[in-house]
């Protein structure tokens, strides 16, 4: 039996109460529910999976390359974090949260700062374009800006999140004016927006391939999207990897040890002092978590 490829199969591009919206090769939308089996095996199909329809029903659910917990998105090719510089404030912590959970899950990470119009971004883009990250600054009165945000998404599957309130459907309703998402304003009492997305949905691009548009949050619980490991988190900081390996232990946890290459690169300022920080944050929350959760 010849192997049947991912485009031979249904993409869900929504989700909503136990019925999926699905494309068919040849482009064609219809809904389907997924057959219980699915659920009691475990397989419970997410925007983004690659199915097969019998019967007027999901039958099969191709396997995933990578998977977020909630929104439940699956088989990403790049996250893409929407920064604002302004009302609400960048959260270092959150950003370093984000990046952690890209590397664990093997998604490529994007930093798209928004409003740099009202506010100063020199600091963020020197952090952590220094750590390899991408970062692609946002300015709807330059058409070059926006053209380079829509090369990074050409041809891929990615989503959008970040801070409620960050502009995620104000930028996708500036690359594609057709797409007429609802946006929110900032809640002046509370300094964040106004959550405008309910769910996760696929819309695709006019230059080839998907993005979604994720719900916002004003709290970043790195759980929502992957569970981490206290003994993998070192391996989600790239900028750990030159030196773990020099510890005086090797069980080194590289918070406070001594002997650890870790804290002498931070101490050296080979390592961002912000990036240390952030990753014995989630290395306490890491260490708080039961094994009924992984």
């Amino acid at each position: 039996m010849k192997e049947m490829t991912t485009e031979a199969y249904h993409l869900i591009i929504k989700s909503i109460r136990g019925l999926c919206t699905v494309v068919s090769p040849d482009g064609i939308c219809g809904d389907y529910p997924a057959r219980g089996i699915l659920r009691r095996r475990g397989q419970e199909p997410y925007v983004g999976d690659h199915v097969r329809i019998e019967d007027g029903a999901i039958a099969e659910v191709l396997p995933r390359k990578n998977e977020l917990i909630r929104p439940p998105l699956a088989n990403l090719d790049q996250l893409c974090f929407v920064v604002s510089m302004c009302e609400p404030q960048p959260n270092l912590r959150l950003l370093d949260k984000f990046i952690a959970v890209s590397a664990y899950k093997q998604i490529r990470p994007l930093l798209l700062l928004t409003k740099i119009d009202l506010a100063g971004y020199d600091m963020i883009y020197q952090l952590y374009s220094s750590i390899g990250i991408p970062i692609l600054p946002v300015d709807y009165q330059n058409a070059a800006s926006l053209d380079a945000v829509r090369a990074a998404l050409q041809g891929k599957v990615s989503a959008l999140t970040g801070n409620t309130g960050a502009g995620k459907s104000t930028l996708l309703n500036a690359l594609d004016s057709s797409l007429g998402l609802a946006t929110g304003e900032i809640s002046q009492k509370l300094g964040r927006g106004r959550h405008t997305t309910r769910h996760a949905q696929l819309f695709p691009l006019a230059g080839g391939g998907y993005i979604a548009d994720t719900p916002g949050f004003s709290t970043f619980d790195t759980m929502r999207y992957a569970v981490i490991r206290k003994e993998e988190l070192a391996d989600c900081f790239a900028e750990f990897a030159p030196y773990t390996d020099k510890c005086r232990f090797h069980d080194c946890a590289h918070v406070c040890e001594k002997g650890c290459a870790v804290l002498q690169a931070v101490k050296d300022g080979h390592i961002p002092e912000s990036r240390h920080k952030s990753y014995c944050e989630m290395y306490e929350e890491a260490k708080q978590i039961r094994e009924w959760e992984l």
